[in-house]
């Protein structure tokens, strides 16, 4: 969220908008499939409250780190039947990313400092990807 002078708000759509660095149409968009429910002032406009800035906290940094909405429905939601199971879900996804990642860096990390003029060629190079070539 961008700085900004503190406020109580409530806040505009535009101004949420703003400070989150987001197109007014994403939180529309999540107004529509449930997962915020700004209060409407007398002209029918969007009024976001704290509990709306702090949703909208978790959506952003819960969408960074992979999560479908569905799965933050989940997680934005105690009621929901097998919330569990989809967050263990969740966890296991982050989990085979960061297994990937790790291995991605060794690899660059790796070509950084190899010598072999055609890298695909270097064996300690292809023992990185080893389990993607095996059964070929």
């Amino acid at each position: 969220m961008k700085s900004s002078p503190h406020s109580n708000g409530p806040w505009s759509v535009g101004q949420v908008a703003e400070r989150f660095d987001l197109p007014t149409n994403v939180l529309r968009h999540w107004e529509t499939v449930g997962l915020l429910t700004p209060e409407r002032d007398s002209a029918d406009r969007r009024r976001y409250g704290r509990e709306d800035v702090v949703r909208i906290a978790v959506i952003q940094r819960s969408k960074s780190a992979g999560m479908s909405l569905e799965q933050i429905s989940t997680l934005l939601d105690s009621e929901t039947p097998d919330r569990h199971k989809v967050l263990e879900g969740h966890i296991a996804d982050i989990d085979r990313t960061i297994e990937e990642m790790q291995i991605s860096r060794a690899m660059t990390e790796h070509a950084l400092r190899c010598q072999a003029h055609d890298i695909a060629q270097c064996p300690r190079f292809r023992s990185h990807i080893d389990d993607l070539l095996a059964g070929f």
